[in-house]
C-alpha cells in the first residue's frame, strides 16, 4: 500500500546524505543542542512544517496534519563524549561523537517530515514529530514528558527506531520487550588515608572496594535466579594517586541491567543493603548515588505486528524480524511507560565491510547511510497507516 514511500525516500537520497554529514560534524551533548536544533528548526521553516521548541531550548516538536487522532514519531540528537577516530571526510573534530547513529536518527525524522509535508492532504488525523535531546544521559525523555509531549495534542501512540552499526542494511527487528531496564550507581567508599608502610593505621578503601566488587558479582551469582536476564557491571572503580600511599576514597561505578522488574527491584533493594555492610565491615563507609533508574523498553504486541507487516510491505527485500531483545538501554523507556500504546524498533546501518564493524560508542564506528531512506520510508508508513486504521 506504501510502496511508493520508499521510492519517494530514495529520490532524497543525496539530501539524506548531506544532512547526515552536516549534523555529525556538529556534535552536542545531553540538554544542551544549540547547533543541532537550529538546523532542524531552520530544515522545518523550509518545509513549511509548524514548530515549538521546548525542553529549555533542546528540543523540537513539530505538528503535520489535521484531526482528532494523534501519532508521535521520536529519533533522538545527542552525541557523546568520545573524540572521533571514524577516518570519515566529515568527521567531528570538537571532540564529542555521534557514536550511536543520533544523527541519523535526526536525519530520519526530517527526511520523514518532508514526505508527511507533501502526503498532508492524506492524513488521517496528526503526526507529532519529536526530536528529543538527552537520551545518552537518560535525561531527555523525562524532561519531554515534563514539558507535556503527550499532550496538545494528545498522543494516542508512538514510535521510535534505533540504527545498529552492525547490523546489515534492509534488517529491521522488533520485539516485546526489546531493552533492558538501567540502574546506574556510584559508590563512594571513605576511609583513612596514610602511608603505605603503615597499612594498621588506616582505613584502607580500596581493601573495601575490592570486597564490594566481589559481593556484587556474588549477587548475581547466588541471588539471581539462573533464568532471569540480568547484568551487574562495574565500569569505573578509581582510588588514589601514588603506590606507597593509602588513600582517602575509592569509587565504583557500575550499572545494573534486567527486563524483570521484580528481579530489578529485589537487587536494587539488595545493592543498598550489601555495599554499607561489607564497608563497615571493613571499618569504611559509603555513599551511593543513584545516576540512572530507567525502566525497560517495552512494546505493545498488537502494534509490533502491525507495523511489522507495513514495513514489509514497502520492500519484499526487507528483512523484519522478532529478534529485538538487547541488554542496552534506552530512555523511550519513559515514553512506553507513559504510553503502553508504543513500539521500538531496530533499523540496520552497517558499512558493507563486515571488517570495519565496530560497535556503537566505539570510536571507529561506522554507519551505512543507505539505511536512510529505509527509516524515512518506515516511518511515514507507520504513521500514516497508524492513523488511517485508527481514525
Amino acid at each position: 500500500m506504501y510502496e511508493n514511500l520508499l521510492k519517494e525516500a530514495k529520490d532524497l537520497s543525496a539530501e539524506l546524505v548531506s544532512w547526515r554529514r552536516n549534523l555529525h560534524q556538529i556534535p552536542e551533548l545531553d540538554l544542551s543542542l544549540p547547533q543541532t536544533v537550529a538546523f532542524v528548526t531552520s530544515k522545518l521553516k523550509e518545509m513549511d512544517i509548524p514548530y515549538q521548541v521546548i525542553a529549555d531550548g533542546a528540543g523540537v516538536v513539530a505538528l503535520i496534519g489535521k484531526g482528532d487522532r494523534c501519532f508521535m514519531l521520536r529519533s533522538d540528537m545527542d552525541a557523546l563524549p568520545v573524540e572521533e577516530e571514524s577516518g570519515v571526510p566529515f568527521a567531528s573534530k570538537n571532540g564529542c561523537m555521534h557514536a550511536c547513529g543520533h544523527d541519523l536518527h535526526t536525519t530520519i525524522l526530517l527526511g520523514t517530515a518532508k514526505i508527511l509535508k507533501a502526503h498532508e492532504s492524506e492524513l488521517k488525523g496528526v503526526v507529532k514529530l519529536l526530536f528529543q535531546p538527552g537520551e545518552e544521559t537518560f535525561r531527555g525523555a523525562e524532561k519531554v514528558l515534563e514539558c507535556g509531549i503527550l499532550e496538545n495534542p494528545h498522543v494516542d501512540a508512538a514510535f521510535a527506531m534505533h540504527v545498529g552499526s552492525t547490523t546489515p542494511v534492509g534488517i529491521i527487528a522488533y520485539g516485546d520487550n526489546p531493552m533492558s531496564s538501567v540502574y546506574g550507581f556510584k559508590i563512594t567508599i571513605s576511609g583513612r588515608g596514610g602511608h603505605g608502610s603503615t597499612p594498621e593505621m588506616c582505613i584502607d578503601p580500596i581493601n573495601a572496594g575490592v570486597q564490594i566488587y566481589l559481593a556484587l558479582q556474588a549477587l548475581i551469582a547466588r541471588e539471581c535466579p539462573p533464568s532471569a536476564e540480568a547484568a551487574l557491571t562495574i565500569g569505573q572503580f578509581a582510588a588514589g594517586h601514588a603506590s606507597n600511599v593509602i588513600p582517602d576514597k575509592a569509587v565504583l561505578q557500575g550499572t545494573l541491567r534486567t527486563f524483570d522488574p521484580k528481579v530489578r527491584e529485589d537487587m536494587i533493594r539488595r545493592i543498598n543493603e550489601i555495599v554499607p555492610a561489607v564497608a563497615e565491615a571493613y571499618r569504611s563507609k559509603t555513599e551511593i548515588e543513584v545516576l540512572s533508574n530507567v525502566p525497560s523498553v517495552v512494546c505493545d504486541k498488537e502494534l509490533n505486528a502491525e507495523f511489522a507487516e507495513v514495513i514489509s510491505g514497502l520492500d519484499p527485500a526487507l528483512q523484519v524480524y522478532p529478534l529485538f531483545h538487547a541488554m542496552g538501554s534506552e530512555d523511550f523507556a519513559f515514553i512506553s511507560e507513559k504510553l503502553p500504546n508504543s513500539a521500538y524498533f531496530a533499523i540496520g546501518a552497517a558499512d558493507p565491510d563486515q571488517s570495519k564493524w565496530y560497535a556503537q560508542h566505539n570510536p571507529k564506528v561506522l554507519f551505512n547511510e543507505d539505511c536512510l531512506p529505509i527509516g524515512v520510508a518506515s516511518y511515514a508508513a507507520v504513521a500514516m497507516n497508524w492513523l488511517s486504521k485508527h481514525a
